[in-house]
């Protein structure tokens, strides 16, 4: 399927490709827009000068997140665990009940 579009100067149809209306649009917004072009010694520089204003976290900060994560995850084991418990309880009880 091919589109065909009028343009206003020559009154010539213009033949597309069969792409979709989305890809011809983000190509064409593509074609429109001037990226800067940069050597790899200034993105190297500039790569360097965004990493120095990380804010890097404290090895004690490090240490408390780590713990707590792992405390997290013990916690939500045991939590599904005892639901795990409750729910086949529940479930042979009633299979039980039903079953003989």
């Amino acid at each position: 399927m091919t589109i065909v579009q009028i343009t206003d100067l020559q009154r010539k149809p213009v033949l597309k490709p069969p792409h979709s209306a989305r890809m011809w649009l983000s190509t064409r917004l593509m074609k429109d827009t001037k990226m800067a072009i940069t050597n790899p010694l200034q993105y190297v520089q500039q790569v360097r000068s965004e990493v120095a204003k990380v804010v890097w976290p404290t090895r004690r900060e490090v240490m408390l997140t780590t713990i707590m994560v792992f405390i997290m995850a013990a916690l939500t084991a045991v939590f599904f665990a005892i639901i795990d418990i409750i729910i086949r309880f529940g479930l042979t009880s009633v299979l039980g009940f039903f079953g003989s």
